[in-house]
């Protein structure tokens, strides 16, 4: 199976983040011929005010960002999984960071709640508080691509082993990891985190991501970029450049068997007492 990775410079702009992403996902599938295209986090919309999230936010079933990936998922017949939109919750003033994935039909195999707020005062003193906006998941979610199981995550989430170990006990081949991480962390901790969860899980790690400036009210703010596959061994298979772009690699069975065969760590797992 061929994986490509969207990484994205979204902003404040609805209407011209979904114009990218249909520009980007029909760009891949001319050029790289995928199997499985997954989309950064909030790709939809990012930064902004909390009146402005709440306005760019939208209802599942349907709303334009859920369409556009649920039409071209269908026209092309490949799975998307959605990165993550803005989603709406009924009867709450908060809102849900939501990866959704749709099959070969345009069909919604999967919905994914981020479950990890990103609310931490950064080395370079900017101060983020997602749970001031968002409400966090409660599901762990994974999903069957064709013979494959994908698990989901988001961002912050990379920073939580024990769910990545829940995904493991759901026997996950590949994670999706859809992220908008800042740059002064993603300098330092971006790669060696994908690196070691893909090592613990035996498994892909595919981390597509923002990259580049956003304004989030008054300030601006830098996401990292440098979206990677990482495989179960731990080696990056690919990486995407600076700037908005693509990364691709094919996902390989038998190296999930091989390296599971070689170090059987789902076998050496032991109960620890209370």
């Amino acid at each position: 199976m061929k994986v490509t990775l969207v990484q994205m410079n979204s902003l404040g702009d609805k209407a011209a983040n979904l114009a990218s992403a249909r520009a980007l996902i029909e760009h891949a599938v001319r050029q790289e011929r995928p199997d499985w295209i997954c989309l950064p986090e909030v790709f939809d919309f990012i930064g902004g005010t909390r009146e402005e999230k709440i306005a760019a936010a939208e209802e599942f079933p349907g709303g334009p960002a859920y369409s556009l990936c649920q039409e071209l998922a269908r026209k092309h017949q490949v799975f998307i999984h959605a990165g993550s939109v803005i989603e709406k919750i009924s009867g709450e003033e908060r809102l849900h960071n939501t990866s959704v994935a749709f099959d070969r039909a345009g069909a919604e195999v999967a919905r994914y709640r981020k479950i990890h707020m990103f609310d931490i005062t950064a080395p370079d003193g900017a101060k983020y508080h997602e749970s001031a906006s968002f409400k966090p998941g409660e599901a762990v979610v994974t999903y069957d691509c064709e013979g494959l199981t994908i698990g989901c995550a988001i961002c912050y989430d990379l920073r939580f082993p024990y769910l990545f170990q829940a995904l493991a006990d759901k026997g996950v081949d590949l994670v999706a990891l859809p992220s908008a991480f800042t740059l002064v962390t993603g300098k330092d901790h971006w790669e060696v985190l994908c690196r070691a969860r893909a090592i613990e899980l035996q498994a892909y790690l595919c981390a597509p991501a923002q990259t580049g400036a956003h304004k989030a009210g008054h300030e601006t703010r830098f996401t990292y970029g440098n979206s990677l596959i990482a495989d179960p061994w731990g080696h990056v298979v690919a990486k995407a450049s600076e700037g908005v772009g693509l990364t691709s690699t094919h996902i390989d069975l038998e190296r999930i068997r091989k390296v599971r065969s070689m170090i059987p760590v789902a076998k050496h797992k032991v109960k620890l007492p209370a």
